[in-house]
């Protein structure tokens, strides 16, 4: 599907990340990896970053080209302004995630149909800038897909904070039970519409509309166990019944939350986030404490969006993930 993976250079004059293999305490840790990893999604038949600089990316989905602002995208771009110019819209003012409009060419459709290998799904401007996909998490979608791939009976995915439900939709596209949870009645509609969109819909899926705190908490008290979780958690957010969510606060607790909901033979817990405070190794150290006793390994890194034509890429979010050995 056009996502790699490489290894980063680490400097040999900073420590290696922290690990327990030397603690004397049980139980132990998983160990962290010393060395993070970019996992770098490249084109896909319905998706490619066409250009990018002066702080936007040009991008096709699908027929549409859609231009948006990204700050990390601080070099030149590389095609002709006319490649720029002749979009099909244009995503203007407003900083991230705040309202802001696009201006948009004659006859540009509402909504339109992209594809990633057996997943189908929604594509629609929205006044956040966002579209209802991210693209980078093509490598996340291929690691969960790759996991879950060979057929394991009964395996159970959770989601939390699924958004439009395409890992949800991967996980089921390769025989999982899932449960999609996000607070947004909205994002919980539009996820249902994408099931049916990839002929899954009489699929073995639970579609919840609920704060994923409060969720996982019951969840942990019913004594339900999952094979893997999904977390794609905002920096801030409410839930339906005007519960706050703070990145900074609460991912801690509710990776626990996470972790107490894990078959025996678990196979996965991935965690993303869009932020710039928070590293993927921050993120590393709250998953391996969350995995005390589990055994596996955590790796970590970045995702990063690969242009076709240049060797340069965009760096769009922070990962870690516990995987059983």
């Amino acid at each position: 599907m056009g996502t790699e993976s490489v290894r980063l250079i680490w400097s040999p004059d900073l420590p290696l990340p922290w690990s327990n293999t030397n603690l004397m305490t049980e139980p132990k840790a998983p160990p962290i990896s010393p060395r993070p990893l970019a996992l770098r999604s490249g084109p896909w038949p319905d998706y490619e970053l066409l250009d990018s600089g002066e702080g936007r990316k040009l991008e096709r989905f699908g027929e549409v080209r859609l231009v948006r602002p990204e700050p990390q995208a601080m070099w030149r771009p590389s095609l002709p302004r006319i490649a720029w110019s002749s979009a099909d819209a244009v995503f203007e003012g407003a900083e991230e995630d705040e309202r802001g409009k696009w201006r948009r060419a004659q006859g540009l459709p509402e909504a339109w149909t992209l594809r990633w290998g057996k997943v189908a799904f929604e594509t629609r401007l929205t006044a956040f800038r966002h579209v209802g996909v991210f693209p980078e998490q093509a490598a996340n979608w291929e690691w969960i897909a790759e996991t879950l791939g060979d057929g394991q009976a009964g395996a159970r995915v959770l989601n939390l904070f699924g958004y439009t439900g395409v890992a949800s939709l991967v996980a089921a596209s390769v025989g999982a039970e899932v449960t999609h949870v996000d607070a947004s009645r909205k994002s919980v509609a539009w996820a249902r519409d994408n099931s049916r969109l990839s002929g899954l819909e009489t699929a073995p899926m639970r579609w919840v509309t609920e704060d994923a705190r409060a969720y996982a908490r019951r969840e942990m008290r019913r004594g339900s166990r999952y094979t893997g979780v999904i977390l794609d958690p905002p920096k801030y957010g409410r839930g339906p019944d005007g519960e706050v969510w703070r990145l900074y606060d609460d991912l801690s607790d509710l990776l626990q939350h996470c972790a107490a909901v894990l078959a025996d033979d678990a196979r996965f817990v991935l965690v993303n986030a869009y932020s710039e405070r928070l590293t993927g190794l921050a993120l590393a150290g709250l998953l391996a404490q969350a995995m005390v006793g589990r055994g596996g390994v955590v790796d970590w890194g970045e995702l990063v969006l690969m242009e076709r034509a240049q060797q340069r890429g965009v760096g769009m979010s922070f990962f870690a993930r516990w995987r059983r050995r």
